[in-house]
């Protein structure tokens, strides 16, 4: 199972049934859900989410951002899926030990940090934080392409890293450079956010944070704006990341492998079987009888 990553793969090769298969993961999982112990400690943690299906179903995934281990996943992602989360995953005196909790600006998951770690810097997550800012240049692009017509067939110019350009998307993107056009100038304040140095003392961290925000102002582009403000509502959270260099990277990669496996399964039809797959694959669990 651990090499194949499918189940109906698995009970091919072993000449079983797919829902023997389903039942020996279950089992599995409780054993080693069973044997975690209540003196493990996670010190940097991550909580993220991760659609089921397409539309609004989603789960809530608590990993330890130091190992990328996952340590509990539960459906939903309202504040009473993040209570079952925090609750479930670990004990009062684990929550007591973590330094750093990273997440984006959910509203839910921000209710968790500051409830059940509260010992923790609570980090928003630089990933998600530029995704915001590529969300706005996009709203630019998409406004200014109906008056100039250069701009057409530009979207994943902008959004691209600028070392991963092919030859033909450089010379587009240094030809928009040169002319005065306001997706430009959007693009160059997402940029300046991504050069900000993480891992600061804090003083510098609020004067990195301070004088990008004045920067950005200073754009007086509406889309950009709009961002700064959810910023400011958030400017702890942010000034911390900046801080510590806290972040959701390792939850990104496992977020790919999950989605890994739900590609293999072929989507899960039910949320507690796409736990358990998670579990089974990413949970660093003692699985054997």
């Amino acid at each position: 199972m651990q090499s194949t990553k499918s189940q109906s793969r698995t009970a091919r090769l072993l000449r079983i049934s797919f829902d023997q298969v389903h039942r020996i993961m279950h089992r599995a999982v409780e054993r080693g859900m069973s044997r975690r112990s209540d003196s493990d400690r996670y010190y940097y943690l991550s909580i993220d989410e991760k659609a089921v299906h397409k539309g609004h179903e989603y789960i809530s995934i608590l990993s330890d951002e130091a190992t990328g281990i996952v340590i509990e996943v539960v459906e939903g992602r309202t504040k009473e899926s993040v209570d079952e989360l925090c609750k479930n995953g670990l004990n009062q005196t684990q929550r007591g030990d973590v330094k750093t909790i990273c997440t984006d600006m959910w509203d839910a998951f921000i209710y968790g940090s500051r409830t059940y770690f509260p010992n923790a810097l609570h980090c928003h997550d630089n990933f998600h934080l530029v995704g915001y800012l590529n969300k706005a240049v996009d709203k630019v692009r998409r406004r200014e392409v109906k008056t100039q017509e250069e701009l057409k067939r530009t979207k994943y110019i902008f959004l691209k890293d600028k070392l991963n350009f092919t030859e033909k998307q450089r010379l587009k993107f240094d030809a928009i450079s040169k002319g005065n056009y306001v997706v430009s100038r959007a693009w160059q304040v997402k940029e300046n956010f991504r050069d900000i140095q993480f891992r600061q003392d804090r003083p510098e961290a609020i004067s990195m944070y301070a004088y990008w925000r004045m920067d950005a102002l200073h754009s007086k582009i509406k889309e950009i704006t709009e961002v700064v403000d959810m910023f400011d509502r958030h400017q702890n959270g942010i000034i911390n990341a900046i801080q510590t260099g806290a972040n959701n990277a390792r939850a990104e990669r496992v977020n790919g492998s999950i989605q890994e496996l739900k590609t293999i399964g072929r989507g899960y039809r039910k949320t507690e079987n796409f736990r358990i797959a998670i579990l089974f694959f990413h949970g660093n669990l003692y699985l054997l009888p």
